[in-house]
């Protein structure tokens, strides 16, 4: 989920009674008014470091260099899309539980939540066993129940720091906010991007965040993601953007900001009774009492619902690295600076952006480019760079969310400026479907985490689906896959990285993703008599619909009530 206007303006009220939402957020506003704003720290002091400069001497580093000695590969970099949330999952698992030195970790949001509790026992397992951890998280969603991921912070060997971090309470999203309110250009500008590194040896991007949403197991929404696998020399300046981002000043030790007490004060008290989710036989799991943990430290332990035969089912195994097939190929990391959201007019004038260079490439196609973006608010200046593309006969296919599947209204809103003339200039656009079944990342459940419906289809336990992939395909022989979006936020606000591959096999790859989604489980969006129509797909209950299909009237209405007044930049 992206941070947006409709964060803010929509997501309460899907909670509360609209009577209830504006008293509270009455309350809110009159304690920030009386508090004052709200300020931080000093973070002068902070420690700088490094990632681990010897790969090589770890078993990840000497797995790699076999790997690539047995293809006899000229490239110094391998690849594997991770399509499924099994392989994403599993993935996350091996590179922590296989690393000996390091793991960096780098996201915009980490839930706490089930998949979340696995994980972080394993990166607390590891630290114990000497392997410095460090995570490096964006401020926005550290509120609330996900506070409680910082718990880890505490542990021996683990480090988080929070970036662009927003002073004031973390009981709620509305008051972490508001306590900033007089500060509002930089409540809006994140840290997005998403790095799973290990040994500086191995490592993982692409446009997914950590919990359930994320691996299928959601009883609400669950997202359609795409990751890559990378190895080699790639790692390494992955991991030099990390650092990066480390060191920045806006990056501050979680110590700084709030203490264990405080945590622990935030702690949602745990219900009487748990359903049992994968057996009678399993018994809840206290993590508290797991392990050894000196008296007095802090565990990684968020939740009491999390079972002993959840955390050893066959679906939460790691997976073994050495039988992965790695796909060698020229590559590059594309990555903006962390002054892109600095609070100083220089270092906010980063130069090129990642969706800067992203156009650029585009612009250089000469037959199709795919493009995967569940936000899409391209703007005029995108619009011009489709045109010019256009012009030249490039053909051009967009994937985007639907208004039923998008999470973000107010997103969805700013993409309906420009849908009319998309399909005028002769893009192909299509719009995912909420209850789709066949989709990009194989939305399955990861089996022992909860409900679901297996590795081959999207919905599990009734939720819907959302599309959360960020990608570019060019001419079918280069791939970029980050965490970006085709919108002014990802352009303007947020800082972002991706993976760019030169390689046919990936593109294609990625490519036939596209094309079983388009066929199985999107609405073909075409201009019939001067007015949209929905086509829908083979299987789908209706042939055509004249107006958003599948969502509520009074979603319909929220739209169209944000699309005035929202800016595209902010969307």
């Amino acid at each position: 989920m992206e941070p947006s206007f409709d964060t803010l303006c929509t997501l309460p009220l899907s909670r509360l009674r609209w009577a209830s939402f504006w008293r509270s957020l009455f309350a809110v506003l009159l304690v920030s008014w009386c508090a004052g704003c709200a300020t931080l720290p000093d973070n002068g002091d902070r420690q700088a470091s490094q990632a681990f400069a010897s790969p090589e001497q770890t078993q990840l580093g000497q797995l790699v260099q076999e790997r690539r000695a047995q293809a006899k590969a000229r490239s110094d970099s391998g690849f594997a899309l991770l399509d499924s949330v099994g392989t994403a999952f599993s993935s996350r698992l091996a590179l922590i539980d296989s690393a000996q030195r390091a793991l960096d970790l780098q996201y915009y949001a980490i839930h706490a939540d089930n998949s979340t509790e696995i994980l972080l026992q394993h990166l607390r397992d590891a630290a114990r066993r000497g392997v410095r951890v460090r995570v490096l998280l964006d401020d926005f969603n550290t509120v609330g129940k996900d506070a409680q991921v910082l718990r880890l912070a505490f542990e021996p060997g683990v480090e988080i720091r929070l970036f662009n971090p927003l002073p004031g309470s973390r009981s709620s999203l509305i008051g972490h906010m508001f306590s900033s309110i007089k500060d509002f250009d930089r409540i809006t500008k994140r840290m997005h991007n998403k790095l799973f590194i290990a040994d500086n040896a191995m490592g993982i991007a692409g446009g997914r965040n950590l919990g359930d949403e994320y691996f299928g197991v959601d009883e609400k929404s669950n997202f359609v993601d795409l990751d890559v696998l990378a190895a080699g020399r790639i790692v390494r300046d992955m991991s030099a953007s990390f650092d990066r981002y480390w060191n920045d000043q806006l990056a501050y030790p979680v110590q700084k900001l709030l203490s264990a007490q405080e945590l622990q004060d935030l702690r949602e008290p745990a219900p009487a009774a748990q359903a049992n989710p994968v057996g009678d036989g399993a018994k809840p799991m206290q993590m508290a009492a797991v392990g050894s943990a000196p008296a007095g430290t802090v565990t990684s332990a968020i939740l009491l619902n999390v079972t002993a035969t959840s955390v050893a089912s066959p679906a939460s195994t790691a997976m073994d690295l050495r039988q992965v097939p790695l796909t060698w190929a020229p590559s590059l990391l594309l990555v903006d600076k962390p002054g892109k959201i600095g609070p100083d007019e220089d270092e906010a004038d980063a130069g090129d952006t990642v969706v800067d260079g992203l156009l650029r490439l585009m612009e250089q196609a000469r037959q199709e480019v795919v493009i995967i973006s569940p936000y899409f608010v391209p703007g005029k200046p995108m619009m011009a760079t489709f045109a010019a593309m256009r012009a030249k006969g490039v053909r051009i296919r967009v994937l985007t969310n639907s208004l039923a599947s998008n999470d973000a209204p107010a997103a969805h809103a700013g993409y309906t400026r420009y849908r009319k003339d998309l399909v005028r200039m002769g893009i192909e656009l299509y719009e995912m479907r909420s209850d789709q079944e066949g989709t990009i990342g194989g939305m399955g459940s990861v089996r022992g985490l909860g409900s679901g419906s297996g590795a081959g289809g999207s919905k599990t336990g009734g939720s819907r689906a959302s599309l959360h992939t960020k990608a570019v395909m060019i001419d079918q022989r280069m791939a970029v896959i980050g965490s970006m979006n085709l919108d002014l936020r990802s352009r303007r606000e947020n800082s972002e990285v991706a993976l760019l591959i030169r390689s046919a096999a990936i593109a294609q790859q990625a490519a036939k993703e596209v094309d079983a989604t388009v066929s199985q489980g999107a609405y073909r969006v075409e201009m019939d008599r001067g007015e949209l129509v929905w086509r829908a797909p083979h299987g789908a209950a209706f042939k055509d619909a004249h107006s958003e299909p599948e969502a509520s009237t009074k979603l319909k209405l929220l739209v169209q009530l944000i699309k005035p007044f929202a800016p595209d930049e902010m969307l």
